[in-house]
């Protein structure tokens, strides 16, 4: 099974923590030179050390803030003019903040939508010449196994979430000739920062300590335990691969199981 990137060059957003990071790390141990983009500069540099150089690889990261999609576009297109280009994108921003649907002001929407669907578009818009003319495109969101399953609490992100997914399958439908596949991977419980801000909202809600809310929370898992972010970036770079090649517009849960729907 072919799944060597080298040569290969891979913009990972979201990069500076989480699965972010744990994807760049998986690409650039499979061989690809890693593009790290994010608002934490800091952050990002410290990451950049952290990657795989054995084979050659060279690493670089852009910063910019994904609420701000015109920012997004400038320092992409900057990118993109000053390199080769990038066969794979690895969409990926942090989660709106959590709560019910009916109580979120109409900012709350439209601010979710600009920082995943119009930065990720604006992403894609840039990076697609490159990848028709090289014929490979690996186009990987990362969003949330809300869109098979809404989760409770969680508003502003179902909706958007979903919307992004409707996105993805569209864009899947239009490239899939020129050698570009478009595919989402959906985390569930994975041990990030975010699942942690998660759960702590739900003790609160309870009125529980969070480490009966932990235990409730995995007992939802058929598995009983959450991912790790090396799992689930596994799964993204098998889809960044040259063996995923005929695998174009799914929704695959990295969950353990959670997702109750087929």
């Amino acid at each position: 099974m072919n799944i060597d990137l080298t040569n290969k060059n891979a913009l990972v957003c979201g990069s500076s923590q989480g699965i972010g990071k744990a994807c760049a790390i998986e690409l650039a141990s499979l061989g690809a030179n890693v593009t790290l983009f994010s608002r934490n500069q800091v952050a990002l540099a410290e990451v950049l050390t952290a990657l795989d150089t054995s084979k050659g690889q060279q690493h670089q990261l852009l910063v910019a803030d994904f609420s701000q999609p015109e920012q997004v576009k400038q320092v992409i297109n900057n990118a993109v003019s000053e390199t080769s280009g990038y066969e794979i994108l690895i969409n990926n921003t942090g989660g709106p903040a959590p709560g019910p649907a009916n109580q979120a002001d109409s900012q709350s929407f439209i601010d979710a939508f600009n920082l995943h669907l119009v930065s990720n578009h604006h992403l894609v818009q840039a990076l697609l010449p490159y990848m028709k003319s090289q014929g490979y495109g690996r186009i990987i969101n990362v969003i949330s196994t809300s869109v098979k399953q809404p989760l409770p609490n969680l508003g502003v992100s179902n909706t958007i979430r979903g919307a992004v997914a409707s996105w993805a399958k569209t864009l899947a439908n239009e490239l899939g000739e020129f050698g570009i596949t478009v595919n989402n991977v959906l985390p569930g419980a994975t041990a990030t920062a975010r699942l942690d801000a998660i759960i702590a909202g739900k003790a609160k809600k309870q009125n529980i300590s969070i480490e009966q809310a932990t235990e409730n929370e995995k007992n939802t898992i058929p598995m009983r335990r959450f991912a790790q972010p090396e799992e689930f970036a596994a799964a993204a770079a098998f889809l960044a691969s040259p063996a995923a090649g005929y695998i174009t517009g799914i929704n695959l849960p990295v969950d353990g199981g959670r997702t109750s729907s087929l």
